[in-house]
C-alpha cells in the first residue's frame, strides 16, 4: 500500500515553511529589510556609549543618535537619549527581535540600567520580480484612484493599495517592490491582489515585421560582407617609382 504524505511547502524563507496556498502566484517575495522600534527603558548618556562600544558613531551636531552596527545579524541601530532604538537592515522579524536584543545587551553591558521592552516592527520591505515588462502607463490610467506614475520625476509607477495598506513600486522591467508592512502577511496579501493586474497590462512582445532578420541573421550578415569574397584578389602594394 502507497503511504501518502503531505506536499513539501512551496520553499523557505529563513527558518520559516511558506505556506504554498498563499502564493497562488508561485511567486514569494523577498524580505529586504525589515525596521523595528524598541525602547531600552532608561535615559542613556549618548557620548559614553560612543566612546565605550565598538563600531558606534555619534554626531549631536548631525543626527542626535548614537549609530551602532553589528555583524550576525547584519544591522544598524539608532540609540537615543531616552533609551528608545530604531533598528534596521534585518531580514527576518526573528533577526530583527535578535539584532534588537544585542544592542540593548550592549548598552547594559556599559553600566546602564537597561530592561528591553516595546518591541515593534515597523516596517517591512520586500521585492519580487514577475519576469515580464509591464505597460505603466496604461496601468496609471486605469487605476488613477491608486497610481501615481510621473517617469521624468521617478521610472517606477507607485501604487497605494488601500487593503492591505500597501505602498507598490512598479517597474517596468517587471520589478516590484512592496512597503509599509507591519506583517509579512500583509506584503504577500498585496502581491497576489495585485499580480492580476500587472498581467493585465503585460507588455507584448509583438512579431518582427515581415522580412525583418533576427540579431543572428543580422549579425551573421555583416561578417559575411566584411569578408572578401574568393574570386577577388588581395590589392597589389604600390610601387614608389625611384
Amino acid at each position: 500500500m502507497a503511504s501518502t504524505s503531505a506536499a513539501p511547502p512551496a520553499s523557505l524563507e529563513g527558518n520559516e515553511e511558506v505556506d504554498a496556498e498563499k502564493h497562488p502566484s508561485g511567486i514569494i517575495p523577498t524580505l529586504q529589510n525589515i525596521v523595528a522600534t524598541a525602547n531600552m527603558g532608561c535615559q542613556l548618556d549618548l557620548k559614553a556609549i560612543a566612546m565605550q562600544a565598538r563600531n558606534a558613531e555619534y554626531n549631536p551636531k548631525r543626527f542626535a543618535a548614537v549609530i551602532i552596527r553589528i555583524r550576525e545579524p547584519k544591522t544598524t541601530a539608532l540609540i537615543f537619549a531616552s533609551g528608545k532604538m530604531v533598528c534596521t537592515g534585518a531580514k527576518s522579524e526573528e533577526n530583527a527581535r535578535t539584532a534588537a536584543r544585542k544592542y540593548a545587551r550592549i548598552v547594559q553591558k556599559l553600566g546602564f540600567p537597561v530592561t528591553f521592552k516595546d518591541f515593534k516592527i515597523q516596517n517591512i520591505v520586500a521585492s519580487c520580480d514577475v519576469k515580464f515588462p509591464i505597460r505603466l502607463e496604461g496601468l496609471a490610467y486605469a487605476h488613477q484612484m491608486f497610481s501615481n506614475y510621473e517617469p521624468e520625476l521617478f521610472p517606477g509607477l507607485i501604487y497605494r493599495m488601500r487593503s492591505p495598506k500597501i505602498v507598490l513600486l512598479i517597474f517596468v522591467s517587471g520589478k516590484v517592490v512592496l512597503t509599509g508592512a507591519k506583517q509579512r502577511d500583509e506584503i504577500y496579501k498585496a502581491f497576489e491582489n495585485i499580480y492580476p493586474v500587472l498581467n493585465d497590462y503585460k507588455k507584448q512582445m509583438g512579431p518582427a515585421p515581415p522580412g525583418a532578420l533576427s540579431p543572428a541573421d543580422a549579425q551573421a550578415r555583416v561578417a559575411a560582407t566584411s569578408r572578401p569574397s574568393p574570386s577577388e584578389k588581395p590589392p597589389e602594394p604600390m610601387r614608389i617609382q625611384q
